[in-house]
């Protein structure tokens, strides 16, 4: 059993640069395409997906540091440690119930698609981490295999269920035409669609517009998706008390970011749509006119220049939140360069209208910071069975992504109820 939990973590090691052009590639052999034509597809979505995670590591390499110096500057004391993503995946794929999940969930997603409730085909395999970190939650209260693996598969019907729903708005807002997005984090924050909605029915609010176009109107150049990372990035530099120099480095750093995600999600989707027009095809011929949409990671939705600035701003009110909210105990660091992600539903609702995607993105950060700070003894305990290193003067450890992860508690709390 351990010899095949390694040889998966290995494959997962690999990461989706790797993964995803392998999957394509059998993909677009499976739906009719020429070896040659789908080993470009695969090729070339996998060069997007470097492009696109060496631009997600410039904005957390420079984000990172950011949030520690606002940190410090507010002097804030909290005892539970958000660890960030990368540290619970790794602390989920630990878990004794790991081997089982992803030849479980390809044949999950198999069955829906077959049976019809679900039309997403969820190639993001190397994102199966959320559900293993489920699986992994319910397993340390029950002891049970069998009751951690009934979570994961609920917490990824859940996942897939949503991915359809989202459809329309990730074709029309983000003009990702066939694609889903499935990633654990990003579903979590699907409720945020329904306070947008909300907020769209508000006299006076519903009228406080600030998406990009009107943005560019009403300043010109200075109001280009370049030049909005560029002051964002650099008030974030002043709000971690950085010198000029860094403040400018941040600001360039931000505004690279806000030019380079575009061209490399069109990328991907020069490589992606050959394959799903095949699938197309290859469904129409067999089951008559069936759509189906490709499940990809939500890194493909950071390309629209209002996800990047709806993140950077809730980067220090997310800081801010941490040190009013009473009963918070989380100090957010690692997932704060993951808020992209987890507000790319909101920000599609809003129809990239910023100051909407703001206040809803707040509330469900609060929500998250609450959801976080009530699992981090469950957590913990999983870190320490994982022998994990615990952060230097951290009594607990959580993290926004999963450990606030709305879906995730919800169905451990339901789980709890019989443990």
């Amino acid at each position: 059993m351990q010899g095949f939990v390694d040889f998966i973590q290995a494959f997962l090691d690999l990461g989706a640069t790797v993964i995803l052009p392998v999957v394509i590639f059998l993909l677009g052999l499976f739906f009719g395409q020429k070896p040659g034509k789908a080993f470009r597809s695969g090729l070339t979505i996998g060069v997007a997906f470097v492009g696109i995670f060496l631009v997600i590591d410039l904005l957390v390499d420079n984000l990172g540091p950011a949030a520690q110096g606002m940190v410090e500057n507010l002097g804030v004391s909290l005892n539970v440690i958000d660890v960030g993503w990368p540290a619970t995946s790794s602390i989920a794929w630990a878990s004794v119930v790991a081997a089982f999940i992803i030849p479980l969930g390809l044949i999950v997603n198999v069955i829906m698609l077959l049976t019809k409730t679900t039309k997403t085909m969820n190639v993001d395999i190397w994102n199966f981490w959320h559900y293993t970190f489920m699986a992994a939650m319910v397993y340390a209260i029950s002891d049970s295999i069998v009751q951690g693996l009934i979570a994961a598969v609920i917490f990824q019907i859940v996942c897939l269920k949503v991915a359809d729903w989202t459809v329309p708005m990730v074709s029309e807002f983000y003009e990702l035409p066939g694609v889903s997005l499935a990633t654990g984090s990003t579903i979590s924050y699907s409720p945020g669609i329904f306070l947008v909605k909300l907020l769209q029915k508000i006299p006076g609010v519903k009228n406080w517009n600030a998406d990009p176009e009107t943005i560019q109107k009403r300043f010109g150049i200075f109001g280009e998706s370049i030049f909005i990372g560029l002051f964002l990035g650099a008030l974030i530099g002043a709000l971690a008390g950085y010198g000029v120099g860094d403040i400018i480095e941040i600001g360039m750093a931000m505004a690279a970011v806000m030019v380079l995600m575009p061209k490399m999600v069109k990328i991907l989707m020069e490589g992606l749509m050959p394959v799903s027009e095949s699938a197309r095809e290859w469904l129409n011929k067999r089951f008559g006119d069936k759509e189906i949409y490709i499940g990809l990671d939500a890194a493909v939705a950071l390309g629209h220049p209002a996800v990047i600035s709806t993140a950077l701003i809730l980067v220090p009110i997310t800081v801010l939140l941490a040190v009013i909210l009473p009963g918070n105990t989380v100090l957010p660091f690692g997932d704060l360069a993951t808020i992209p992600f987890i507000v790319a539903f909101i920000v599609g609702a809003a129809r990239g209208n910023i100051v909407h995607s703001v206040i809803a993105g707040t509330i469900m950060i609060a929500i998250s910071l609450y959801i976080a700070t009530d699992v981090a003894p469950i957590f913990t305990q999983m870190a320490e069975n994982a022998s994990f290193d615990m952060p230097e003067g951290s009594a607990k450890i959580s993290s926004i992504d999963q450990g606030g992860n709305i879906v995730n508690w919800v169905i451990f709390k339901i789980f709890s109820l019989f443990n």
